[in-house]
């Protein structure tokens, strides 16, 4: 196995209680706002995660920053790339054009408009009724998963869920863990044949 495989966040269905901490925790590690109470936030929490709540299960879904990523493939304007062993947008390319979410296996890409200095920041577009005409609309952006890598303590969602239902994988430390448990496994049966 590569330990050049991306790493990436993995979340217990059995341990998450819905309460989407790990969203607001993900919201405010990617807002230039340093609120820390909801009457001071300047923008709207814009999770890169999604708690996704049925009868049967409650989990976040997130980017699994795929090794062969279909989003990345898949960017016209070559927004997407790989940094720090993540996949990441690079917001201002971005146009979305939402060919990454159609791409992605998990739906883990959501448009998110574009806040700056707690305002959102406009474009122009065509107008519906007449097309020759131009009208203001926000500028929206793929947003995804990055795994905080700017973030020197990691991913925010993985330090704030008070249940421990989120951590962070590292595919070759994981596989390496595995085999040693396997091989102790082994020897303990072995002995107890001898």
């Amino acid at each position: 196995m590569s330990s050049s495989l991306s790493n990436f966040i993995a979340a217990d269905s059995e341990k998450c209680i819905g309460c989407k901490l790990c969203e607001i925790a993900c919201s405010q590690a990617h807002s230039e706002s340093t609120a820390f109470t909801v009457g001071a936030l300047t923008s709207p929490i814009l999770p890169r995660l999604y708690v996704v709540q049925t009868p049967e299960i409650t989990v976040p879904v997130q980017c699994r920053h795929c090794e062969d990523a279909p989003c990345a493939n898949c960017c016209p304007v070559s927004a997407i790339s790989r940094k720090n062993g993540a996949i990441i947008v690079e917001k201002k390319l971005c146009v979305g054009c939402k060919t990454c979410m159609l791409a992605c296996p998990f739906g883990a890409i959501e448009l998110l408009p574009v806040y700056e200095n707690g305002k959102p920041i406009m474009q122009p577009v065509l107008c519906e009724e007449n097309e020759s005409s131009v009208d203001e609309a926000p500028m929206l952006f793929a947003g995804k998963c990055d795994l905080c890598t700017d973030r020197a303590k990691g991913p925010a969602c993985v330090e704030i869920c008070p249940e421990k239902a989120l951590s962070l994988i590292d595919p070759a430390r994981m596989k390496r863990d595995r085999n040693i448990k396997a091989a102790m496994s082994f020897l303990n049966t072995s002995q107890n044949f001898s």
